[in-house]
């Protein structure tokens, strides 16, 4: 599915990333921690194609094309979706046409033809079944007035509608209560499949204890420094990260 190796990137000049090496089967999912400044955002947007970060080293592999060459529309026609960690609003755009115009989009770079109205609204009630999205949000502008975990389940809802085949979820359990938490985290439960995978970056283990990882990934100065299942997850909860930067540090002296 994805294959990173040695990947280097900057953000005006400052180097952030600094050899990044990631292997993402189909059916996984992998958790990114690390303590703040460490390049877990990054990372995401590099691999989502934000413009602002420059590539300076390094290879991204997805699906068997190289991803590092496509723009990032095209990444996300092939099947990349980034969860943002601060979804914006768009005031006057409304979910209903943004979502239609995105989809439709997609189908047309895949040689499909565009859904019409009604397949089109039959498919939003269903996927909003998934993150048990109110209708009245799904008919408003995008994001305009939501609370925090309205934005975050509408980040999961708009996953749903695209299907993708990696999504990256940046700190999507960012500012969400236990309920909020719960419904995003169930709603990316459901769309899991042997044909899909995620990377889901955060610092904390009540988000995993939901979507259950199969592989930890610790980010550190730039590097995965530390990899491993579950346990490391739980030893992360229970010691910090202190310990990993210590041995890093130790390493690196």
């Amino acid at each position: 599915m994805l294959t990173v190796r040695n990947l280097h990137a900057a953000i005006n000049g400052k180097e952030i990333l600094r050899g990044i090496n990631l292997d993402v089967k189909p059916g996984e999912v992998h958790a990114i921690m690390g303590p703040n400044g460490s390049g877990k955002s990054t990372l995401s947007m590099v691999l989502a194609g934000n413009p602002a970060y420059e590539v300076t080293e390094g290879t991204a592999t997805f699906r068997g094309k190289n991803l590092l060459d496509m723009a990032p529309e095209v990444r996300s026609h092939e099947g990349i979706f980034l969860g943002f960690q601060y979804p914006v609003e768009i005031p006057g755009v409304s979910m209903v046409n943004f979502m239609r115009a995105a989809v439709n989009a997609k189908r047309e770079f895949l040689h499909l033809p565009p859904m019409s109205a009604t397949e089109f609204l039959k498919l939003m009630r269903e996927k909003r079944a998934v993150v048990e999205l109110d209708n009245k949000l799904a008919s408003r502008s995008v994001n305009e007035g939501f609370s925090g975990g309205e934005k975050k389940r509408n980040e999961i809802f708009q996953m749903a509608m695209l299907e993708p085949k990696l999504a990256i979820l940046d700190e999507t359990d960012s500012g969400l209560d236990v309920d909020a938490l719960r419904i995003v985290a169930d709603g990316v439960n459901k769309l899991k499949s042997a044909e899909n995978s995620t990377i889901v970056i955060t610092h904390y283990q009540r988000l995993l204890d939901y979507l259950q990882p199969e592989f930890i990934h610790v980010l550190y100065k730039g590097r995965i420094v530390k990899s491993g299942g579950p346990d490391l997850a739980r030893e992360i909860e229970k010691r910090g990260f202190d310990w990993i930067k210590e041995e890093v540090d130790n390493k690196e002296d």
